[in-house]
Formats: structure tokens, C-alpha cells, sequence
């Protein structure tokens, strides 16, 4: 077996100062991924490395000082900076004071979101230093001890009184000004101007604010799946709710029905939209904010790294004078990013591009977009009939819903424009089924069906930590996986490090593309189902979503895990 080579990583720093052998670190690894913790972290539970030495590797790593707790006594003026909860959760120490600048010593120097907590909770600048977790963990625990003196017997005079307390749930009533007065406090606002940043440093899709009995539940959705962070303190619930619904413009006294918003920031050297949904829970409002940053679509078909049948499919499909392009798959598979692909490829001055869509996700130069309001009848079917008298050249439908805007988008398609929609089906043969079952007349739409698209989306490998691995032949017999489809290749497994923790970093398309062909085009005027369309298809050169999926395994942008997690049950 080839030794592993490691560059630019805390492995590295442990291997050079020969803290760890090869062999050991390799199974470390590997136990780490399946406990799903952070190799570091498991490193220093198994005592494999001195929580000292890891200490000094993070600093190195983190260009970040290190310093040791032994003989440390914290200022009790700067004790009071900090909640004791918060020094207990986050694991950190106040060390000194100048000025507006506050250090900290933490035992997880990864935890950028205690260090933003604490910025909100002082009003400082926090320059944070390493320390061992068991030196930290020493010296909050005398602290604690120390300040608790002489409360031990009246905490337990005040709990004999009562064996059993009967909790009655409580509305908390507060009034508008109350409401106001307290969203538009500097640490609410500092507490989710930094839940945003973190999302947009993170890559995060969406932010879910999740009330429960106990705690403000905070996560990311991240590469498809949702991370949790640390929680926002549950006393700040309704101030922190109230000030998103300030910067969405929406109405903060109303807290028994759902509303919806959006917004727009600028951090971290770009502008985003994120659109706001606002759900009555049990325990209070559900929040969750999607962000829709414009700077990361891609600004053609070519940029979306697709397979070469895929794009070659894609590319042939859009350069067609009419016709209708039907993109298929789940929410959040990507379809409105394909979509917004193929119409930058099509903006040019002398192409009239209208779109009807809901809502607008992102507003493109050059491109008209029309916000679809069913409140006052501005429906996808009314809004289309509007588009086609506007000597529109492509038209974008942003999703078919029912028979009648299937029909206006055929005859749109039959008339000489080019159609790009929508569809929600689980593959491609499927969206022509789908069509006929809406009412479309088969003949109709043979004549102008140009290309049924399906994705899905697969989260990638982090080139940095990625590392080889066995082809498992379970895993291979339960999904019905011919063994020789791998004979040669190299497959990959997901590691994580500190650049992107879980071992994937970022998500690409994979595509099941069916281009109509003559042979589809009989089939579908006969009336063929969606088995009869699929042969015809594969027969015609199709590739399956489970097909590229498993390419995708094979050519080491993804594990197969990860591949069979999104296209296991095609």
C-alpha cells in the first residue's frame, strides 16, 4: 500500500515533530470519520497526543499564539465580561484587557462562533490564544468553585421545599415598543449580523432558527446538509426573530400566521438577497432565511463543470430556433441554476429574454423578469399570455404546475419561441408522461419537445484530505452495481480536516439528458409510457442519473456513498 501523502495540515505538524507515526495517524483517521467527530478532537480523547502538543500544532496551524493555564488567575473584573454559561459551553478563559481588545484563551480554536458570541456579548475585539481543553476546563472549574461558595445550602433548602413542580406554559406577552426596543438592542443586532456572516463565510444555503422547549436550535444547510452550530441564548429568541422580520420588512406584532420577505446585505465583499420564511411553531416563530448569492452562478453552461454528454445535450438544446427544454428533479437539485446557466449562454442584445417566475431568485442583467403574484391573479398562465405578446424570443417559465400553463408554454413552443422550464418529476422519461397526463396532446408534444433534462445534485470530495479506498462488493450487490463498471479505478473516501470538516467541499450537477430523436418522436405520438421512453432513450445513447452518478465515483469527484445518496433508488 502507497503511503499517504499529507500537505498543509495539522496531520503534517504532527507527523513532522514525530508526536505520531504514519500508520497510527491513518487509523486515527479513519476511526474519526466513522464516529463523525474531528480527527483532532479524537486524537486527544484516545490520548494518541498530549492535549499540550495538540495545543502547540493548532497554534502552528492557526498562526495563532499559544499559551498554558497552569499558574493563571483571572482578573474578576474581566469574569464579569462574560456570562458563566457561556464560559462553561464555549470552553474559554478572559486573559487580559486593553482597551476595546479583550484575549481569550479557548480550547477549540476552530470555534469561530464563540469568538463572534463573545464580541456580541462585550462590545469588544477578541484576540483569541490556544490552550489545552483539560487546562481550561481546570481552571473554570476552581472559578466556579470559588464564586459558588455559601449558595450550596440554600439551593438545597430551595429544592427539599418541593419534590414535584407542576410547569405551566406561558405565553410571553410583550408590547410592540417592548418588541422594537429590544430587536433594535446592539447585541441582538451584532448576534445576527454574525449568524449571517457565518453562513456566507461557510458556503451555507440556508440559515434554519428553530424554537424549541429549551434553546434557540441554529443550523446551516451546507453542501446539502444541515450543520449545527451553537445556539443563540434562548432569552434573545424573540428579539433575535423580531430583528430579522425589521430587516425583511415584515410585521413583528403577528406572530400567528406565516410570513414571507426578503432582504438584501453586503459582507464579506459581496452583496447578497436572502428570502425570508417565517412559520408559527409550537415554541415559537421557525425561521429560515435561503441565501441567494448572485456571484456564485455560474456565468455560463460551460462553468457548470458538467459531464461532455451533458453539456454537448444542453448546449444543442438552447441553440434551437423553438421549441420547449424541460429541466426535471427535486426541489433544491439545481434546476434554477441550470436554467440561469443556459440564459446567460442565450443574453445577447439582439435576443428578447422574458422570464415568469416564483419568486425571482436572482435579478439578471438584461433579462426581464416578471415576479409571479397568484394574490391578485397574476398567475403563471395569466403571466404567459401577457409574455407572448410582448415579441418575446425565449421565454423561461420558472415551474408547470397544472394543464393550463402546460399548454400555453406548448403552444408557445409551437409558435416559433424557444420554451425553458420546470418540472417536477423524478426523471427525464418521466417529464413526458407527466406532460401527456396534464392534457397535452401527445402529437403536440412530439412536435416540439426538444430535450427532457433530470439532476440531481452530489456533494464533492475535498481534494485536500480525500483518500483511497476499497470498493465495498455489500454495498455493490444491494444496489445492483456490475463490479467491472470500477475494474481499474480508483475510488475515494471522504477524511475531513480543518478546511472542510465533514471530507466534501462544495456540490456539482450530475445529469440524465434525453435529446428527442426520431425514434422518441414515434413513441411518444404512439403513446409509449415512461419504461417504453426510457428504452428508447438508452437505446439513443441516454446515460442514467445512476449511471453518472457512479462516473462520477469512478473518476474520484465523489464517494460512492455519495453518489448512491442522491441517485441509490433510480
Amino acid at each position: 500500500m502507497a503511503k499517504k501523502k499529507y500537505s498543509g495540515r495539522i496531520s503534517d505538524i504532527l507527523l513532522q515533530r514525530k508526536i505520531l507515526e504514519l500508520e497510527t495517524l491513518q487509523d486515527a483517521e479513519e476511526e474519526a470519520r466513522v464516529q463523525g467527530i474531528r480527527l483532532e478532537k479524537y486524537l486527544t480523547e484516545k490520548k494518541l497526543v498530549k492535549s499540550v502538543d495538540m495545543t502547540l500544532a493548532l497554534a502552528e496551524y492557526l498562526k495563532m499564539a499559544p499559551i498554558t493555564l497552569a499558574h493563571f488567575t483571572p482578573d474578576p473584573q474581566l469574569l464579569e465580561l462574560i456570562p458563566r454559561e457561556t464560559m462553561a459551553k464555549r470552553l474559554v478563559v478572559p486573559m487580559a484587557r486593553l482597551g476595546r481588545n479583550l484575549t481569550i484563551a479557548m480550547g477549540d480554536p476552530f470555534d469561530l462562533m464563540a469568538i463572534d458570541e463573545i464580541a456580541t456579548l462585550t462590545g469588544l475585539t477578541i484576540t483569541p490564544l490556544a490552550a489545552p481543553d483539560h487546562e481550561i476546563t481546570l481552571a473554570l472549574s476552581k472559578l466556579f468553585q470559588e464564586t459558588s461558595q455559601g449558595f450550596d445550602m440554600e439551593e438545597m433548602m430551595r429544592e427539599s421545599e418541593s419534590d414535584v413542580e407542576v410547569v405551566e406554559e406561558q405565553q410571553e406577552e410583550l408590547s410592540l415598543e417592548e418588541m422594537l426596543e429590544s430587536a433594535e438592542g446592539a447585541p441582538v443586532i451584532r448576534m445576527v449580523n454574525m449568524m449571517l456572516v457565518e453562513a456566507l463565510r461557510t458556503g451555507a444555503s440556508d440559515i434554519h432558527l428553530e424554537p424549541m422547549e429549551k434553546k434557540l436550535r441554529l443550523r446551516y444547510r451546507i453542501d446539502g446538509v444541515l450543520v449545527e452550530r451553537p445556539s443563540p441564548p434562548k432569552n434573545l429568541q424573540a428579539a433575535v426573530i423580531s430583528r430579522v422580520k425589521i430587516m425583511s420588512d415584515l410585521n413583528i406584532a403577528e406572530r400567528r400566521v406565516p410570513q414571507d420577505g426578503r432582504f438584501n446585505i453586503k459582507a464579506l465583499g459581496k452583496e447578497v438577497d436572502l428570502r425570508v420564511s417565517i412559520l408559527p411553531a409550537v415554541h415559537g416563530e421557525k425561521v429560515v432565511m435561503r441565501i441567494l448569492d448572485k456571484s456564485a452562478l455560474s456565468p455560463s453552461l460551460s462553468a457548470l463543470g458538467l459531464d461532455p454528454q451533458s453539456q454537448e445535450g444542453l448546449v444543442y438544446a438552447i441553440n434551437q430556433p423553438h421549441g420547449i427544454i424541460l429541466v426535471t428533479g427535486p426541489t433544491g437539485s439545481g434546476k434554477t441554476t441550470t436554467l440561469y446557466s443556459c440564459l446567460q449562454d442565450l443574453n445577447k442584445p439582439d435576443v428578447n429574454i422574458i422570464t415568469c417566475e416564483d419568486p425571482v431568485e436572482y435579478q439578471l442583467e438584461g433579462i426581464n423578469q416578471v415576479q409571479i403574484n397568484a394574490d391578485v391573479g397574476l398567475t403563471f398562465a395569466a403571466a404567459l399570455r401577457s409574455i407572448l405578446r410582448q415579441d418575446p424570443d425565449i421565454v423561461l417559465v420558472g415551474e408547470v404546475r397544472d394543464g393550463e400553463t402546460a399548454e400555453i408554454a406548448i403552444k408557445a413552443a409551437l409558435t416559433g419561441h424557444l420554451v425553458l422550464s420546470t418540472l417536477h418529476t423524478n426523471d427525464a422519461p418521466g417529464a413526458v408522461t407527466r406532460l401527456i397526463d396534464m392534457g397535452i396532446e401527445p402529437f403536440m408534444l412530439g412536435s416540439c419537445l426538444i430535450l427532457a433534462q433530470a439532476q440531481r445534485l452530489y456533494r464533492k470530495l475535498c481534494s485536500a484530505c480525500k483518500a483511497p479506498t476499497d470498493i465495498p462488493p455489500d454495498i455493490l450487490r444491494i444496489n445492483s452495481i456490475d463490479p467491472a463498471f470500477f475494474a481499474g479505478a480508483t475510488l475515494f473516501k471522504p477524511v475531513g480536516c480543518p478546511r472542510c470538516s465533514s471530507g466534501y467541499k462544495g456540490r456539482g450537477a450530475i445529469m440524465e439528458v434525453l435529446l428527442v430523436n426520431d425514434a422518441l418522436r414515434n413513441g411518444i405520438l404512439m403513446g409509449a409510457n415512461t419504461s417504453e421512453i426510457r428504452e428508447l432513450a438508452r437505446k439513443g445513447g441516454m446515460i442514467t442519473l445512476k449511471e453518472a452518478g457512479l462516473s462520477r465515483a469512478r473518476d474520484g469527484f465523489t464517494s460512492l456513498e455519495a453518489a448512491l445518496e442522491v441517485t441509490g433508488g433510480e
